[in-house]
């Protein structure tokens, strides 16, 4: 095993990585080393770069996170991507001056999934034509009261209620209370 800490097989960012990963998955050198059957200093000295794991320990290791090889090595670990959002930061995608939908991490790369937080004004409406996209949408009423019909079916939702269609079928919000609603929803792929 003393060997394949040796032969600088990968290239020499691999312990920066591989102390990355480690944190993020919440470990530390003394229990990842034991998880994977190799030492704590083999661990050390990886991090430190001082060594340079062959593929089969560093396989190893990762087994011990569990992480396999080609995620390792291909997804993006970096602790500069945005994670939290300040509500100033959101993005407004509303065009309607008395409806606003404000969007979680807009410029995130890759986004599977979409979060809005909605505000309708007293009698906001979507309009007459139903929306219709691809996925699936879900959502959560904060605060007032909406109108939500989705394909023949249509029920006034109060705070505390939720929903969850196909959003292939058609459908639209409307508040028809005299205060604002507020509502946090998701839909997936991302439709914005």
């Amino acid at each position: 095993m003393a060997d394949d800490f040796a032969t600088g097989e990968i290239s020499d960012d691999i312990g920066t990585r591989l102390k990355l990963v480690r944190q993020i998955f919440g470990l530390t050198q003394r229990e990842l080393a034991r998880r994977a059957g190799v030492t704590n200093g083999a661990i050390s000295l990886i991090e430190q770069n001082r060594v340079s794991p062959s593929i089969s320990s560093l396989k190893k290791i990762l087994d011990g996170i569990p992480l396999s090889l080609a995620d390792f090595f291909t997804l993006n670990f970096s602790s500069s991507d945005s994670v939290f959002f300040a509500g100033e930061e959101l993005t407004e995608i509303s065009y309607d001056p008395a409806i606003s939908m404000r969007m979680v991490g807009r410029k995130v790369k890759g986004r599977a999934m979409q979060m809005l937080r909605e505000v309708y004004q007293p009698g906001a409406d979507t309009g007459d034509a139903m929306l219709r996209h691809d996925g699936e949408e879900c959502g959560l009423v904060i605060s007032g009261s909406i109108i939500i019909t989705v394909g023949v079916q249509e029920r006034l939702l109060n705070p505390g209620d939720a929903y969850y269609f196909r959003s292939d079928i058609p459908h639209r919000f409307r508040n028809p209370g005299p205060e604002p609603c507020v509502l946090v929803s998701a839909n997936s792929p991302p439709s914005f």
